[in-house]
């Protein structure tokens, strides 16, 4: 790639958005940003405590401005929280100003990836429970993932230098 344009990371929370975006962005030597992290660190408090306050209206508020500020920097990697594309301003940012991956995985590796994960404000229940609550998120969710995607790439048992190599020779195609 030899223009650095915005690649934005989509999926569902255990995708590997964050892992994967921190090796991408060190393989192409370009700035990497995490939206969740970044409303952490402005408001000194984690993504739960968010929630518990303000609800998830007031968290997908805070997201959609930083989503909003952070898309217009330039060649950077971003990975965005997972029901941010739930906000149709934010689907537009992203298709407008980088390109879109997609990082899809199954609902198992999900599971797996995000069972000892206590800052998940939407899993905090029991293992059971989180099973149909993943399931309902694909449902409302994966349409606007594939509908915004320029890219689409698989994780499940995958490594993150695996997934980020694979990204990166979609990217050269897709230039």
């Amino acid at each position: 790639m030899t223009e650095k344009r915005n690649i934005f990371l989509i999926g569902p929370m255990g995708a590997g958005k964050s892992t994967i975006g921190r090796q991408l962005s060190k393989q192409l030597r370009m700035d990497f940003y995490d939206s969740d992290y970044e409303i952490e660190q402005r408001t000194g408090a984690d993504i739960s405590w968010v929630f518990d306050i303000e609800g998830e209206q007031g968290f997908r508020e805070r997201e959609k401005k930083i989503i909003n500020e952070l898309t217009q920097y330039n060649g950077i990697v971003l990975a965005t929280g997972g029901g941010s594309i739930k906000s149709k301003s934010v689907r537009m940012q992203l298709v407008s100003r980088g390109i879109v991956v997609f990082l899809k995985t199954t609902i198992d590796e999900q599971l797996l990836r995000t069972k000892n994960d206590k800052k998940r404000p939407l899993l905090t229940t029991d293992i059971s429970s989180r099973r149909e609550i993943l399931q309902k998120l694909a449902m409302e969710r994966d349409n606007l993932y594939n509908e915004i995607a320029d890219i689409v790439v698989n994780t499940k048992d995958r490594s993150a230098k695996f997934v980020a190599n694979r990204i990166i020779n979609l990217l050269e195609k897709h230039s």
